[in-house]
């Protein structure tokens, strides 16, 4: 499908992008925040992105001045209408079909934490409509290029290939090679895919329908999220059964790590932020741990080694490591605040570990942005003890806020975190501390030498300002991602803004987002551990709240 005559037109690129969430829209991890973030970095590159959603609830409340563009219907069996509107400077098309995302909830799951048994219909559908569009459904628009995200759009490389004309070349992103969209081979007609598509050199995968393998095989070029990911995952152990069809198609893998947008991460003018502080200030933190430490419920100790994760509470995020390590650590003068959703044992044992250890830790298990921003201004160091991690948004959060990153030597983090060894320390270059192997026992020994540097102010402070000046932006990897699409489509873009967010030392309150209203931060009362915190209505211990 790669186009193979380019063009010297310099002109704005149009970009195709397929998703199943999108911050602010719909989100229930780092794609979603990437899949919101990157097309603004990416205008700056001269590439113009429209993103196609599922229209979940959420996304069609959002799109409030949404207009109908077109109706399909015939598409795999269902009626369906592309609504477009723009919102959050974004330009979304919104794929309204009720019967498969008229649900409430998590996108991909039932009430009951299974998955839809329909998912895989579901993102056909949006795959398809996808491929559509990519091919000139709509009227008036049809993109340059497109770009696909993760196995819930895999589908869209394969349909184009089978569909007559030359159509735009598709660019695909590995968020996460672990969830590859597998069905049984009887779907491939409910799909609308020949018998042809079922061999391994396409979506064949050990008997079954692979969405993910469809979008390796039949893309025209493929992008993980770091660099580091793109060499685990040619690896046997890391590959997860397709690391031979990466390997072979080596030529068109590309590993650009991720960003964060600078003005939802920035904790002078974060709303979820008690005491505004601006990047690398290290000394206005302080107010912030205490409140937090009295917000919870725990004691106001500063020498405390205040831990936080913020995560889904899964294996592959090393939660149960977490959980069973805690009992040893409250031994030390550590605390610990983890908040996040995941698996039932896991969530199980931390609700236990809050009883029984009310002074050292507190949980919130359940999903929640305030949090998710709030803890990374006031915890000493960020636990990320991944089994493996493509990319990770969360070390970037820590290193913004002032929290040093505590993370396994795996995949983005590795790729992103120097390590506090001696060296990195006495050349003053240190911003955070890798381990290795993912294990109970390295975990335990990375926080506790943690301790030992917390110890040492000037040490530790170094390392924050460190991840303070660390590049998290969007800057340069977006230009990594407009040289690839230039590449596949042919267009030399015109760039309107060579993009100037490398993380400052201090805020500039010129460049941010105005803040939401909100009551003034007070320090809470101590006296039996009460809090006056008005923003989430938290008891932990209770686990309560939204």
């Amino acid at each position: 499908m790669l186009q193979n005559t380019p063009t010297s037109t310099k002109r704005e690129l149009q970009l195709l992008s397929v998703a199943a969430e999108m911050y602010p829209f719909i989100k229930t991890g780092g794609l979603g925040d990437v899949v919101g973030s990157l097309p603004d970095a990416l205008e700056k590159q001269g590439v113009s992105t429209r993103t196609l959603l599922p229209g979940y609830p959420a996304v069609l409340r959002a799109l409030s001045n949404r207009e109908e563009i077109i109706r399909i219907d015939n598409v795999l069996g269902h009626t369906g209408t592309v609504l477009c509107g723009r919102t959050e400077g974004n330009t979304v098309y919104a794929l309204d079909v009720p019967a498969l995302y008229d649900r409430p909830g998590n996108p991909y799951l039932e009430p009951s934490g299974q998955p839809w048994s329909d998912n895989g219909i579901r993102y056909a559908v949006l795959s398809r409509v996808g491929a559509l569009i990519a091919a000139g459904l709509l009227p008036d628009w049809k993109p340059d290029v497109v770009l696909t995200h993760d196995w819930h759009a895999g589908l869209v490389a394969p349909y184009l290939h089978y569909m007559e004309g030359t159509p735009p070349p598709v660019a695909h992103v590995i968020h996460n090679l672990a969830f590859q969209g597998l069905y049984p081979y009887d779907m491939l007609q409910t799909f609308g895919l020949p018998d042809d598509a079922f061999t391994p050199d396409k979506l064949e995968y050990y008997g079954q329908i692979s969405f993910m393998k469809g979008a390796l095989q039949l893309s025209d070029r493929l992008i993980s999220v770091s660099p580091t990911y793109v060499e685990e995952i040619q690896t046997p152990e890391e590959g997860m059964g397709l690391d031979g069809v990466l390997r072979a198609r080596s030529n068109v893998l590309t590993g650009i790590l991720n960003g964060v947008d600078l003005r939802e991460w920035n904790p002078m003018t974060d709303p979820s932020v008690f005491f505004p502080y601006a990047v690398g200030d290290i000394i206005a933190r302080r107010a912030n741990k205490r409140v937090f430490q009295a917000e919870f419920g725990l004691p106001q100790k500063a020498d405390a080694l205040l831990l936080g994760m913020v995560s889904r509470l899964t294996t592959q995020k090393g939660a149960d490591l977490l959980a069973r390590l805690a009992p040893r650590l409250f031994q030390e003068n550590i605390q610990l605040a983890v908040v996040g959703t995941g698996d039932e044992a896991i969530m199980q044992e931390f609700a236990a570990l809050r009883s029984r250890y009310p002074d050292n830790f507190v949980c919130h298990l359940r999903y929640s942005e305030v949090l998710g921003h709030r803890l990374h201004s006031a915890v000493d160091a960020s636990l990320i003890p991944s089994r493996f991690e493509p990319c990770g948004l969360t070390q970037f959060h820590a290193l913004r806020y002032g929290s040093i990153p505590i993370a396994a030597r795996v995949g983005g983090l590795s790729d992103t975190i120097i390590d506090a060894n001696s060296a990195a320390v006495s050349e003053g270059v240190a911003n955070g501390i890798l381990f290795s192997p993912t294990t109970e026992d390295m975990l335990y020994l990375a926080i506790r030498r943690a301790q030992t540097l917390f110890r040492q102010k000037a040490v530790w402070a170094r390392m924050q300002r460190n991840g303070a000046l660390h590049d998290v932006s969007w800057n340069g990897k977006a230009a990594q991602y407009a040289q690839v699409l230039q590449e596949m489509s042919g267009y030399e873009t015109k760039t309107t803004d060579t993009g100037t967010d490398i993380a400052p030392r201090r805020a500039d309150p010129a460049s941010a987002r105005p803040r939401l209203s909100r009551q003034v931060a007070r320090m809470p009362r101590t006296s039996g551990g009460t809090t006056i915190s008005s923003l989430i209505p938290f008891s932990p211990r209770t686990g309560t709240g939204p």
